[in-house]
């Protein structure tokens, strides 16, 4: 039997649950190397399969993109995150350092990071619901953990905090655009690059809310 054979043969053996799962796997590689321009015609090409065969397991290409928003942007997020945060415990301070290092250990990955770049160009859901998520699961829970250790009063988030935060929190990432997309060697490690962020963002808030800094 030749190696197309028994390829073919493996192929037909897996039931409909796990068929749908390899074609998200390839449609994540697809769309990371290529971008969401291609059509679904050259994604079933690169599968091997027919493009009516896709069809049969997604209803279209939006569908296909949001199992693959589905797998490496939800299925990825860890909840124990959200966890660590709320964790009063553990100086803020510390949560944050032992917070963005487990998070980058999951972004500064090449799928995830192309996927995210070639979605903003495509001007899609993907980046919109990421973005609400980060907002209302890390910066603003960060920002009202600031508050409770500094024994200021509970209210909304302002404007200024959040785009603080994001100020913060984007520079983390680009960290990892510049290393993982544009192959730069950093000039300091990771850890440098988490660290200072996380103090510019406390001496932000700092300043922000006239806290005298006691570290």
């Amino acid at each position: 039997m030749t190696d197309a054979i028994a390829g073919n043969d493996k192929r037909k053996r897996l039931s409909s649950e796990e068929r749908r799962d390899e074609f998200v796997q390839k449609a994540i590689e697809f769309f990371a190397e290529e971008g969401f321009s291609s059509s679904t015609r050259d994604l079933a090409k690169r599968l091997g399969v027919t493009q009516p065969l896709l069809y049969r397991y997604f209803d279209s290409k939006n569908d296909l993109i949001s199992e693959v928003y589905e797998t490496v942007y939800v299925r990825r997020w860890r909840t124990d995150w959200e966890d660590l945060l709320a964790e009063r415990s553990v100086p803020l301070r510390d949560r944050l350092l032992t917070f963005y290092r487990a998070y980058t250990d999951v972004v500064f990955q090449r799928d995830w990071m192309r996927i995210f770049l070639f979605a903003g160009l495509k001007g899609g859901e993907i980046n919109r619901r990421y973005i609400d998520r980060v907002r209302g699961r890390v910066l603003e829970p960060i920002i009202r953990e600031y508050r409770h250790e500094n024994g200021l009063p509970e209210s909304d988030v302002t404007p200024e905090e959040t785009e603080l935060a994001w100020s913060v929190h984007g520079g983390i990432y680009y960290f990892g655009v510049r290393t993982e997309i544009y192959g730069q060697k950093p000039i300091k490690g990771l850890d440098y690059v988490i660290e200072t962020s996380i103090d510019g963002l406390l001496n932000g808030l700092d300043r922000f809310h006239g806290v005298a800094r006691r570290r």
